[in-house]
């Protein structure tokens, strides 16, 4: 038996509590979540076989690692607003469906060009995926106070998914072969789409009219390049064609908002956004997800490159500081029901500039526990605010709304994990180059990896280069959090009320 289509809740005297059945729908949910999360970073033990394998040349392998972070983030917002047309259950396992069999694909892929579609597969399921679990749990759970505890599950999810990646990678490719990494998708797909029907209830917005095809195409056309070019420009430095594609990018973003203000049922409510509940919101999302993909690649660096660890070993580090979220999340939220949740969210900014500020401070002969304790002290800050800035968008966006509404919160987080590995990249490898010697080779002055086939002497020079480069890096996540403190401070008190 399946649950049909339900209307939007009626106001009443209180907001109905989620039972057992919801809860558990909940764990069903963060199945596919934590997939998602996962594929982001699952192919980083697992790239060395494939090249081997199938032989890609060096663009090949690239698109093969981003072709599915991109379109994912380009389809965030249409599939987002397809599910409030359609139903998000509807959505939710279709996107399981196709997760499923373009793993498959994946896993046996006999080409890279055979590959990357297969990755490119995935982040169009992907993208069916990540709004529908948020926007089922605003319909799941009409408590408050319920619906923080279902949000703070759901953040915490996602932030260990994206950590676990590649410890699960470095696994699979230790004992079986590449593909595996891909078919350990099959059985939680598989349990979704047997459990979803019996658990999810349908649920609709209440737009109405065509959907809109135009919207949906300027969506991705804004999203896509800019999100690339950012990505580039942070990789590769400048250059002509990842510049103009940002700027291709935004300009059709202002395309796509001047048509939004024009439908009378538009894909994305723009007066949602002039919300300060909800816009406040996303750009605190935005800034979190800056600061921690910008220093989180540093990270990676420092353990491999500097302290010399096996990529496998650097990843088990890598899960060390999701203690901090585990236990950070939900203590935020308790304090959030009682007391601003403004307060609490510039608190956790606050604690993560703790941590950024304790990280500016190492050197080469800082212990490692220490490094990693500061890692623990900002990734619980930051997570504990991604948590009730999620919340708060999540209950400011009506019902009907809740697929479009999840997908711009998560394509901000997206577009903001671009922006951080550009500003913050950018200085890194500015203070990097600026500390290298001058008659050093021109690879070993631009990057850390440059340097490893260099001379001892060379080498060692470019390792506390990457340190102080790491410090200043530091410095500029903290004085972002900062700011992150000081804007949940004036744009989101009593916001949610």
């Amino acid at each position: 038996m399946t649950l049909t289509a339900q209307p939007e809740p009626v106001a009443g005297p209180g907001p109905a509590r989620a039972g057992r059945r919801e809860w558990t729908a909940l764990g069903v949910l963060m199945l596919p979540l934590l997939l998602v999360s996962m594929d982001v970073s699952v192919l980083y033990f697992a790239i060395p076989s494939i090249s081997a394998d199938l032989r890609p040349g060096a663009t090949g392998q690239l698109w093969i690692l981003d072709i599915y972070g991109f379109v994912l983030a380009g389809l965030l917002v249409t599939m987002g607003a397809l599910g409030d047309r359609i139903g998000r259950r509807k959505v939710l396992l279709g996107g399981a469906a196709l997760f499923g069999v373009a793993s498959v694909a994946a896993a046996y892929a006999q080409s890279p060009g055979a590959l990357i579609g297969a990755r490119a597969l995935l982040g169009i399921a992907g993208a069916c995926l990540m709004p529908a679990t948020l926007a089922l749990i605003r319909v799941l759970f009409a408590d408050p106070a319920q619906r923080a505890k279902a949000v703070t599950l759901w953040t915490s999810v996602m932030a260990s998914g994206i950590a676990l990646g590649p410890v699960v990678s470095g696994a699979l490719v230790e004992h079986f072969w590449w593909g595996s990494v891909f078919l350990v998708n099959l059985p939680a797909m598989a349990l979704l789409l047997v459990l979803g029907p019996l658990l999810l209830p349908e649920s609709t917005g209440a737009v109405t009219g065509r959907f809109d095809v135009l919207s949906a195409a300027l969506s991705l056309g804004a999203l896509l390049p800019l999100i690339h070019g950012v990505k580039e420009l942070a990789e590769d430095g400048w250059a002509p064609l990842p510049a103009g594609g940002a700027a291709v990018g935004l300009l059709v973003g202002l395309l796509f908002v001047r048509r939004q203000a024009r439908l009378a049922h538009p894909m994305v409510d723009l007066a949602l956004l002039r919300n300060r509940a909800y816009g406040g919101s996303v750009l605190a999302n935005l800034l979190a997800m800056a600061a921690t993909v910008g220093f989180a690649v540093f990270l990676t660096q420092y353990l491999q490159s500097v302290l010399g660890q096996s990529p496998l070993e650097a990843a088990l580090w890598s899960l060390v500081p999701t203690a901090g979220v585990l236990a950070a999340a939900p203590t935020a939220a308790a304090l959030a029901r009682k007391t601003d949740r403004a307060y609490v969210m510039a608190g956790g900014f606050l604690v993560a500039a703790a941590g950024f500020a304790r990280l500016a401070g190492i050197d080469r002969a800082t212990p490692l526990w220490v490094v990693i304790v500061g890692s623990a002290v900002y990734a619980g800050g930051l997570v504990s605010a991604m948590t009730l800035a999620n919340e708060l968008a999540l209950g400011a966006a009506p019902p009907e709304r809740a697929g479009s509404a999840a997908a711009v919160l998560e394509s901000g987080a997206e577009l903001g994990g671009a922006l951080g590995m550009a500003l913050l990249g950018t200085l890194g490898a500015a203070v990097y180059t600026g500390a290298m010697s001058a008659d050093a080779p021109t690879a070993a002055r631009e990057t850390l990896g440059g340097a490893l086939t260099a001379g001892p002497s060379v080498l060692d020079a470019a390792r506390t280069a990457f340190v102080d480069a790491m410090g200043a890096v530091s410095v500029g996540a903290g004085v972002l959090m900062v700011a992150s403190a000081a804007l949940s401070l004036a744009l989101l008190r009593r916001a949610g009320a």
